[in-house]
């Protein structure tokens, strides 16, 4: 249970709420979680909780709006203290890895949304988020290619497929094998394998 005060202001209890249901998504299904459990996470009632959420679906979709904000906020940072294209890129996918091994429930969640058959609001802005992704993602290679770092043949959009599923692919093993910091220690090596294929013509 956490030892927050019982009293904080309504901005802060909602982060509050955020990192609650990240930290749980880290520990069980992200889908089973209640909002019994988040309240009981956080030292409330149920009718403490929803005095700031009214539904569990708000409660998520402020979840996703915190990661969106805060995993685009810094690979933008990373991305603009780079030195070039490549660099850039290079700082995106380990700030991505270290955004994820530091909560390794933000991935769970995420693919949990994904793999949803219905149309949801939450997966809607998972979907729009890693369209923001992607783009900047682009923008960054025909950087390269102009400055001569990257196959001036690249299909960008394919590259940035396979840049975000490159990270998907180490986090899922990381997660099946049940060792979170497995994915820090394997990213440096795929990613080099990954740079080869988008620089070097065939």
């Amino acid at each position: 249970m956490s030892g927050r005060p019982k009293h904080l202001p309504a901005d802060e209890r909602r982060a509050a709420t955020v990192e609650a249901v990240v930290n749980l998504a880290a520990e069980q299904n992200p889908s089973d979680i209640t909002t019994t459990a988040i309240a009981q996470r956080m030292g409330l009632t149920q009718g403490a909780l929803f005095r700031h959420f009214p539904t569990k679906d708000a409660i998520l979709q402020a979840v996703m709006s915190w990661v969106a904000e805060r995993l685009l906020a810094r690979v933008d940072e990373a991305a603009e203290g780079a030195s070039s294209p490549v660099a850039a890129l290079e700082a995106v996918f380990m700030t991505h890895i270290d955004f994820v091994s530091e909560h390794p429930g933000v991935p769970r969640m995420l693919f949990g949304e994904l793999q949803r058959a219905d149309e949801t609001l939450v997966k809607r802005m998972v979907q729009t988020l890693l369209r923001q992704y992607e783009q900047r993602l682009r923008h960054l290679m025909e950087a390269g290619k102009a400055q001569g770092e990257l196959d001036a043949e690249l299909d960008v959009n394919a590259a940035a497929v396979l840049f975000i599923g490159t990270i998907q692919g180490l986090v899922m093993q990381s997660l099946l094998a049940g060792k979170v910091s497995r994915v820090r220690r394997d990213a440096p090596s795929v990613f080099a394998i990954y740079l080869r294929g988008i620089t070097h013509t065939p």
